[in-house]
């Protein structure tokens, strides 16, 4: 293949251009990444039956890693609408994969964990499920469990969070039968089109500790997981922010876990995996637990109820009641919704207006609410300046 030269082209450009259709290989018919490409595999692993060949054989295989309350994968998983298997993952490997790359997903990076336009390195709703998915596999990795619904559910388990963090479920509860939860909403409505298997979803559904258990170990896993990581990080951004110091700590938490988010994060790791494989319940010992619980009574009365955080919250339940209230009475707005066909109900429309600003991240949803209502700029929810 040529390439048009240009003698303003960089001789770095022209050597990624170069790249462009790979190397041939020692195999035949093999191309490879780099020039001097050496990396090989022993075919006779492959042939000796060291690999799986098929995916019933990799189950296998993956069961006898796990203890025996593990949850199994079996071909293409229990889904409401059948598939069939895949050629090389399992049904929760295909879960996982399906939730990294969703728009649900990937929205997240642009929604608010406790900041709404966070600083530089502080956490965002995906930054968030990543540290979950981490301390997660962790935990069931070293127990035995099935890491692969285990980060799946992780990953998955805050796609139903609407723009502005916890404000937008009071935002939101008047429209929905029930009330707004993000948990039930992410496993209901975000990821709904991925048709995800039942043990994913009802771990995504059920992982905060105020909704039923999950059916599953790995989704009780990921309801400790999520605690754990947000108590720490959460904390470790208020101190960026300046908010509180390591100081302020209580002394049971900074005695027994230490002031940094590395140590208290291998504190209470630890412990609940110690504590699994001594009384094979998914839990802490109650000496952490009590630390945990002392930390996220720390967080809750100096960062997440402090009067900047309520301010922040009563703006964004403003603007997001404003903002449903306005795509529901002019549906047509909402994409997919055809301008052609007869318009919807007044039931339908509240219904979709509710889904679509659920979807939004932060940034659209300010800009949608200037853009449309004229939102007056001081009254949107800012950083962690108010």
């Amino acid at each position: 293949m040529e390439f048009v030269t240009n003698e303003s082209i960089s001789e770095r450009s022209r050597r990624w251009a170069a790249t462009m259709e790979g190397y041939e290989g020692a195999a035949d018919d093999v191309t490879v990444a780099h020039q001097d490409s050496t990396a090989t595999i022993d075919l006779d692993d492959v042939a000796g039956g060291r690999f799986a060949t098929s995916l019933a054989q990799r189950d296998e295989q993956l069961d006898g890693m796990l203890t025996a309350g593990a949850t199994r994968s079996h071909g293409a998983g229990h889904r409401v609408r059948e598939e069939a298997p895949d050629e090389f993952r399992t049904c929760f490997e295909r879960d996982r994969d399906r939730i990294l790359h969703s728009s649900a997903f990937r929205r997240l990076a642009g929604k608010t964990q406790v900041f709404v336009f966070p600083d530089d390195h502080m956490r965002t709703r995906l930054t968030h499920a990543l540290e979950v998915a981490q301390v997660a596999t962790g935990i069931a990795r070293a127990i035995g469990l099935n890491v692969a619904l285990t980060e799946a559910i992780a990953l998955g388990h805050d796609c139903g969070h609407g723009p502005g963090g916890h404000a937008s479920e009071e935002a939101l509860d008047p429209y929905v039968v029930g009330g707004f939860d993000h948990a039930t909403w992410g496993a209901n409505v975000s990821l709904l089109p991925l048709n995800l298997c039942l043990e994913t979803l009802d771990g995504i559904r059920n992982h905060s500790w105020s909704r039923p258990a999950p059916s599953t170990p790995e989704g009780e896993v990921v309801s400790w997981a999520d605690r754990i990581a947000y108590v720490c990080h959460d904390f470790e951004d208020a101190v960026s922010a300046g908010i509180v110091t390591s100081e302020d700590l209580p002394a049971l938490v900074r005695e027994r876990c230490g002031e940094r988010r590395s140590q208290q994060l291998g504190t209470f790791i630890n412990a609940m995996i110690r504590s699994v494989r001594s009384t094979g319940v998914i839990g802490m010992d109650a000496r952490h637990a009590e630390s945990l619980a002392a930390f996220r009574s720390f967080n809750y009365e100096a960062i997440y109820l402090r009067g900047a955080s309520r301010q922040q919250a009563s703006a964004v339940v403003g603007m997001l009641r404003a903002l449903v209230e306005y795509y529901a009475a002019h549906p047509g707005l909402i994409p997919d919704v055809a301008l052609d066909n007869e318009p919807p109900g007044q039931s339908a429309a509240l219904e979709l207006s509710v889904a679509y600003v659920a979807g939004m991240t932060d940034r659209f949803a300010c800009r949608s609410a200037v853009s449309l209502l004229n939102w007056p700029i001081d009254q949107l929810p800012s950083g962690i300046d108010r």
